[in-house]
């Protein structure tokens, strides 16, 4: 039977179980074959945290843009020497992000959605299609009150794009459980959202949001859009 059609019968196993219960029961389910994709934001480092302290064999990877704020990068390597933990970093391939300058400009994603999504295809969701190759499940720091297009997610859905289950087991927590986690494992994370920035992503596309603002407007705030770089699209 295909992993779509199993799709139901696992979101009925799964919906009431804890991150750590619904991770551990994927791991037991699809051995080998869970990738858990990281940004380094702040639901990513939960996930971590708990995939390292319960020794879970899922495999943990990151995407470099080229055009990541240091102290990300900083943030990833903290993470690796905290939890003795290897995550593997995917780059963009050097021939599209040189065509993709070429035509459009080192900053080029500032003149049009369209540019925009282009700099996310070459930089983010082609090197994350070759992350998740080969693999069953998908986990993902997806929080439904991130935005108002991750409201209708569910815990476990089928990602039509890349063929594969994907897992969201953050998916009912609130922002200050979350946060509360975060402080109570002593859990690392970036120093930029102490300063404002809520959702973290490339050093041009980000900026601090203000009090009483969404979650997502630092994200390319520049444009009218769903707020979504093609990973996540429904």
């Amino acid at each position: 039977m295909s992993l779509k059609k199993n799709l139901h019968e696992l979101s009925q196993k799964i919906e009431d179980l804890s991150p750590k219960e619904g991770l551990a029961f994927l791991s037991d389910l699809f051995y080998g074959k869970l990738v858990f994709s990281t940004s380094l934001g702040q639901e990513d480092q939960v996930i971590t945290h708990i995939i390292a302290e319960n020794t879970l064999p899922v495999k943990i990877f990151s995407l470099d843009t080229g055009r990541l704020f240091p102290e990300t990068l900083e943030l990833l390597a903290r993470t690796e020497k905290r939890y003795k933990t290897k995550i593997k970093v995917y780059y963009p391939e050097r021939q599209s992000v040189e065509k993709l300058v070429d035509n459009i400009g080192i900053n080029g994603f500032y003149e049009s959605v369209e540019n925009r999504k282009s700099c996310c295809q070459v930089r983010k969701v082609e090197p994350l299609q070759r992350a998740l190759s080969r693999n069953s499940v998908w986990i993902t720091g997806l929080r439904a009150a991130q935005s108002p297009n991750r409201l209708a997610m569910k815990k476990i859905e089928w990602d039509e794009a890349n063929q594969i289950i994907k897992y969201n087991p953050l998916l009912d927590w609130s922002f200050e459980q979350m946060i509360n986690y975060i402080n109570e494992n002593n859990i690392p994370y970036n120093p930029l959202h102490d300063k404002g920035f809520i959702s973290i992503g490339c050093a041009p596309c980000t900026r601090a949001i203000q009090a009483g603002e969404d979650p997502r407007a630092g994200r390319w705030w520049w444009e009218e859009s769903k707020k979504e770089c093609g990973l996540h699209a429904k």
